[in-house]
């Protein structure tokens, strides 16, 4: 019988170690297949848009929604980006090529090609790197602000829309727009709660064009919808 018993607590014993182990091991586990199980995304350079409205600006050749046009600093397409994959890789639904391949595959495209048939080409090279999505944008202003975080002679204006496209049926399933010059809380009393976002003092572009894309992510969609969208 003490036999019997001892047996039953070394059996009681392993037990509790094999749950306990289980209970470490399945969380990494289900992380893994659900790593596994993401969505590839390539997010492309933004593409400068120089062709514009001379009266209502800039056009966007995708979704023709129209921007404030205006001066574009060298190498913000680039900027925004690395940006946006820095904020989409935080949201977790994707898993993003790392921005130096999709620069090394761009490098490789007929540029005059891709910025007269931009859509096109970048479906195609999202295929030609296996990935699932693509997000492509267009960069309409990127002015840097004069002056420091207590002073502005000049405050940053962004202006940039980004489009998501699905590549099994090449549909844009999910886009979002900035355009923005950013003023003092003097000028509008009603955005207080637009001003303290933007830390209360004048940023930089790249600091505005950070805010700005915090702002139209929170309304992105998860991946089932991604998905099912028609």
């Amino acid at each position: 019988m003490r036999k019997m018993k001892k047996i039953l607590r070394t059996w009681s014993t392993w037990g509790f170690l094999l749950v306990a182990l289980i209970s470490i091991l399945m969380p990494l586990w289900i992380s893994e297949v659900r790593a596994e199980t993401k969505p590839n995304l390539a997010i492309l350079p933004f593409l400068i848009e120089r062709v514009g409205d001379p009266v209502r600006g800039a056009v966007c050749p995708i979704c023709k929604r129209v921007s404030g046009k205006g001066d574009i600093s060298p190498g913000s397409q680039n900027t925004l980006a690395r940006l946006l994959q820095e904020k989409v890789e935080a949201i977790g639904t994707f898993k993003v090529l790392p921005f130096e391949k999709v620069e090394e595959a761009f490098s490789q495209t007929e540029k005059r090609e891709y910025e007269i048939k931009f859509m096109r080409s970048s479906i195609q090279l999202g295929k030609a790197l296996n990935m699932d999505f693509v997000f492509i944008g267009y960069l309409f202003r990127f002015v840097e602000r004069i002056g420091s975080h207590w002073g502005a002679e000049r405050p940053a204006s962004v202006g940039f829309d980004i489009h998501l496209i699905r590549l099994r049926d090449e549909k844009m399933v999910w886009e979002g727009r900035f355009d923005e010059t950013q003023k003092p809380l003097s000028e509008n009393l009603l955005k207080m709660g637009s001003f303290v976002r933007r830390k209360a003092s004048w940023l930089t572009a790249e600091e505005l064009s950070s805010v700005g894309m915090d702002e139209m992510l929170k309304r992105f969609p998860g991946p089932k919808e991604l998905e099912e969208m028609p």
